[in-house]
């Protein structure tokens, strides 16, 4: 029997999208379920985000069993890095993707045909020499002009490339057609012999099921998938097809079946969290950058290089503050981590007056009832009072406060963690807004995690208010 393989790419289709963007540890976890149920290749998302990609990556490769995808664009001269953050996994491959349409291979990849062959070749064998396995995508090949498809997909094997993907992603064919032309790809290329030809099958029409089916059946290796509905076969679907045609056809796959449902509802929850319409949350919150350490060595311009990481444009002067007071956290501890670091920039950069200030509050909130806030902010000795309801009580309190001052920012990160120990501990709240494309932090600090986070907003809110003024 023909045991079919199963490529997920749910963690790579879900960093397309920013409503979608992944935490450092949904990222994770996404992973390990994708583990558990035996798919046999995880595609990791593209390093788009520098040391906070490629970290997540680097973890992910070395905490699965599965073997692990990174994606080299065709024009890509970070191969190396790429190569770096999956090294160690224990099957790793690199997967050097290109488009063969001539409307794609012109306007996404600006080349013509004899040169997106030239290409293809050279970014083969660069990954060759890192990479013992190297996967071969060509992307809206049910496009591309037939006799160019199979010269590209020969000088891929020829420069070293142990499987291709043919790709229909605009997903013009009907099941029966993309069938015929994965039979003519494999019956028309030379070299075929010993190489693992994928399907990866676009849902525009509804079909792309049937068109992953009529892959497997014309004789592919594999099929292209997602966890949750991408656009693409999902593993629930392909596992149907198994079950109802598996025996007839002399295929199975790896899947663990009686898993599938729990995980994939594990993983629908995860890339979809719900939340209310009207949350201050809606844009979502931002990854988790990869912690990068300073140490007291460490001078001005590193860490300001890092300060930018974190999405901060200083001045000068705030620049000097921050190092200041970073310079005092550093000869104390040693070190200074990120969280450390925005935590520092919060409350030392661009100080400004108090243009809102916190009067008074009253948060309801319980297992059976729907969060409340009812606030009182000070505005130039005038008192202005919101009541909303949230998903929860910081959601409540910062929808009264967008009520009160008539404006919804982005809430870019949100922060909270203790700074005191004991039952009257003390709480620290980060919080960072964006407006008109730049970043603004606010720190709050009080018994009361629910005080601090409001404080900080405030802080944050004051500081634009101060700049835009």
């Amino acid at each position: 029997m023909k045991t079919i393989k199963l490529i997920d790419m749910t963690l790579r289709e879900s960093a397309s999208t920013r409503e979608n963007a992944l935490t450092f540890k949904q990222k994770l976890e996404m992973a390990r379920l994708l583990d558990r149920l035996k798919v046999d290749v995880i595609e990791l998302p593209p390093i788009s985000a520098g040391k906070a990609d490629q970290l997540s990556n680097k973890t992910i490769a070395q905490t699965v069993s599965a073997a692990v995808s990174a994606t080299v664009d065709v024009n890509d001269k970070n191969v190396e890095e790429i190569w770096d953050s999956i090294r160690a996994a224990r099957h790793p491959i690199l997967n050097v993707t290109a488009p063969v349409s001539p409307v794609q291979m012109e306007y996404a990849a600006h080349k013509k045909a004899p040169a997106m062959l030239q290409a293809i070749s050279e970014q083969v064998k660069q990954c060759r020499y890192y990479c013992e396995d190297v996967a071969f995508t060509a992307a809206d090949a049910t496009r591309a002009e037939r006799e160019f498809l199979y010269q590209a997909v020969a000088a891929a094997i020829g420069a070293g490339a142990t499987s291709v993907t043919l790709c229909d992603t605009a997903g013009m064919l009907l099941p029966e057609e993309f069938g015929a032309f994965v039979k003519d790809v494999l019956a028309s290329v030379a070299g075929m012999d010993g190489i693992e030809l994928y399907a990866q099958t676009s849902d525009a029409m509804d079909m792309a099921a049937a068109c992953a089916a009529a892959a497997i059946a014309a004789g592919a290796a594999g099929v292209k998938c997602t966890a949750t509905p991408c656009g693409y076969p999902t593993l629930e679907q392909v596992n149907r097809f198994e079950r109802i045609k598996g025996a007839a056809m002399d295929f199975a796959t790896n899947l663990r079946a009686t898993e599938l449902n729990r995980a994939v509802n594990q993983l629908s929850w995860l890339m979809e969290p719900p939340k209310s319409d009207l949350t201050p949350f809606d844009k979502g919150i931002s990854g988790d950058m990869a912690n990068v350490c300073l140490d007291d060595n460490d001078d001005i311009g590193e860490m300001v290089k890092v300060v930018r990481q974190l999405g901060y444009d200083l001045s000068e002067e705030d620049n000097a503050k921050v190092f200041e007071a970073f310079k005092r956290v550093a000869a104390k501890k040693h070190f200074v981590g990120t969280r450390e670091l925005d935590a520092i920039v919060a409350s030392t950069a661009l100080q400004v007056p108090s243009t809102y200030r916190l009067e008074s509050y009253v948060i309801n909130s319980g297992n059976v009832i729907t969060a409340s806030a009812n606030l009182t902010l000070e505005k130039d000795g005038q008192k202005l009072r919101s009541v909303a309801i949230g998903d929860g009580p910081v959601d409540a309190a910062f929808l009264a406060i967008e009520q009160i001052i008539g404006h919804h920012y982005e809430l870019d990160d949100f922060q909270i963690q203790t700074v005191t120990e004991g039952r009257e501990a003390m709480g620290s709240a980060l919080v960072k807004l964006r407006s008109g494309g730049k970043l603004y932090s606010g720190s709050g600090i009080s018994t009361d995690i629910i005080s601090a986070s409001i404080r900080a907003y405030i802080s944050a809110l004051n500081k634009i208010v101060y700049e835009e003024e």
